[in-house]
């Protein structure tokens, strides 16, 4: 594995939960914060606008020992997931619910993240199907009012944050239930509906 700077460093921890794969994240930053919750080697992107370097190093990063992704939960994280899931499908995703990423002052970002948080998202690691199934309907996200209605927001970051999927518009939803595998009775239960 070449040696770029873009590693964070390996801090042996006692009583830390141990991750063999790599965790791919934004900055400097959000690598300290990580390490205070887990024992884990980083990489980072050092922005949203990565480069095709970094995409090599994650690439070999998860042919050796496999990659976490864990972005911050905003437009810029998104573009990094999405642009890593590109060149990499098969890599891991962790989320960080919004709500549980921001300061005291707005500000979202993994570094906000408490060491509690960062370790359940870890913990909650979802990986994409190998191929494109379709596992759940867009008229179903409808009826259920997750797309259209004036609580579809809210359903949506309810149903987001039970699954571990991160924030989501209706579009994104679809798509992310999709590459999950997520099927209708997984989000009524996600959602609390009772079985009919």
């Amino acid at each position: 594995m070449p040696q770029n700077g873009c590693f964070g460093a390996s801090l042996k921890k006692v009583n830390f939960m141990k991750i063999n794969e790599f965790v791919v994240v934004e900055g400097r930053d959000d690598t300290v914060n990580v390490k205070r919750a887990v024992d884990c080697d980083t990489i980072e992107t050092n922005g949203s606008a990565v480069s095709k370097e970094i995409l090599e190093v994650i690439k070999q990063a998860h042919e050796k020992r496999g990659v976490i992704v864990l972005t911050d939960p905003d437009f810029p994280g998104d573009k990094i997931r999405n642009t890593i899931k590109q060149y990499v499908p098969s890599v891991k995703h962790a989320f960080i619910p919004r709500d549980k990423a921001k300061n005291k002052r707005g500000k979202i970002g993994v570094e906000h993240a408490s060491v509690e948080t960062v370790k359940e998202a870890l913990t909650n690691v979802s990986s994409p199907l190998e191929a494109d199934v379709e596992t759940i309907d867009k008229a179903v996200l409808i009826d259920l009012g997750l797309i259209i209605g004036p609580e579809a927001r809210r359903k949506r970051e309810k149903l987001c944050s039970k699954l571990n999927i991160g924030h989501s518009n209706g579009k994104q939803l679809l798509n992310k239930l999709n590459a999950f595998g997520y099927t209708e009775k997984d989000v009524k239960e996600a959602l609390g509906y009772k079985e009919e």
